[in-house]
């Protein structure tokens, strides 16, 4: 573990806004924490906030190496299982992108993951490809004929302003130097291209109502943004803010069983029964609590 400043202003005046929730004896490094659908709600590391810009963060945590070599490591078959879901929301999630940045062009997924908006964007005619550091999600895509590229934005070996879209979704909050991620994503664009980053907000109203129960406070999610702190990051980085705005998802029902069973198994349990008793288990369902929102940010 490790002590961090502030990764927006560099100041080191904090105070705890959450205590560490998890117990003594836990393995200094779970990979199993870092799956996209790990069911560790409420499970994390000491997180504060930062007393002079209000970025909030995990302090201490894991060096940035290890993080990495975790999301080398990962695997996440469960994901696989929600895709139906997962191009739904992508579907909906490229329309207000194409408002702003029109195909054709060069578009590049960051955290990639499977390559699910990568073969999306294709399909509506991007020159579309990932990039992602899991060796099992970059094999998964592959094998669907993606143009994936394994690694991070750091080491992906793509030309300067060479790009037109930089997309982000849950991305920037598990890495260990998002200031750093968005100032790839500048150097990779071309001068007009358009960053999209898709994140928690730390500051909306679901997330102050449930407090310490909020369920996006987990030990693989390591900044928690808000909207003013998300813009303050994209202008620092050279970009000029188009909006912020509230983006929710699609799940199927099943699914959303099991995301609820890692926030209260007994529930997640019924809600599974229940599901199967009615085969309603395949039925997407839209949510939106106003608690995740997408930036879109043109490089100046």
């Amino acid at each position: 573990m490790e002590y961090v400043t502030c990764n927006l202003c560099g100041h080191d005046d904090t105070r705890v806004r959450f205590p560490s929730t998890l117990p003594e004896g836990t393995p200094p490094q779970n990979v199993e924490a870092f799956r996209c659908t790990s069911p560790g709600y409420g499970r994390h590391h000491t997180i504060v906030k930062c007393q002079n810009c209000g970025l909030i963060y995990t302090n201490p945590r894991f060096t940035g190496e290890e993080i990495l070599d975790s999301y080398v490591a990962v695997e996440d078959p469960l994901y696989l299982e929600e895709r139906d879901g997962r191009v739904l929301t992508f579907e909906r999630h490229l329309r207000p992108l194409e408002k702003i940045k029109a195909p054709p062009g060069q578009l590049v997924d960051v955290g990639a993951y499977t390559g699910v908006f990568v073969e999306i964007a294709a399909q509506h005619g991007w020159d579309a490809f990932g990039v992602e550091p899991s060796h099992w999600a970059v094999e998964q895509a592959r094998e669907r004929g993606l143009h994936m590229i394994e690694g991070t934005l750091a080491n992906s070996g793509l030309a300067d302003n060479s790009l037109d879209v930089v997309t982000m979704w849950d991305v920037i909050e598990h890495v260990p130097n998002p200031f750093g991620e968005m100032q790839q994503a500048e150097r990779l664009l071309k001068p007009g291209g358009l960053l999209v980053v898709h994140t928690m907000d730390i500051d909306s109203g679901f997330a102050r109502l449930m407090g310490g129960r909020w369920p996006w406070l987990m030990e693989m999610h390591i900044y928690y943004f808000s909207r003013r702190t998300l813009k303050h990051m994209l202008e620092k980085a050279g970009f000029t803010v188009i909006r912020i705005e509230p983006q929710g998802r699609y799940l199927r029902l099943g699914y959303f069983a099991t995301r609820i069973g890692g926030f209260s198994p007994l529930l997640g349990r019924l809600l599974s029964k229940l599901f199967r008793l009615l085969r309603l288990n395949e039925m997407p369902m839209p949510l939106n609590f106003g608690d995740l929102v997408t930036a879109y940010a043109i490089k100046t």
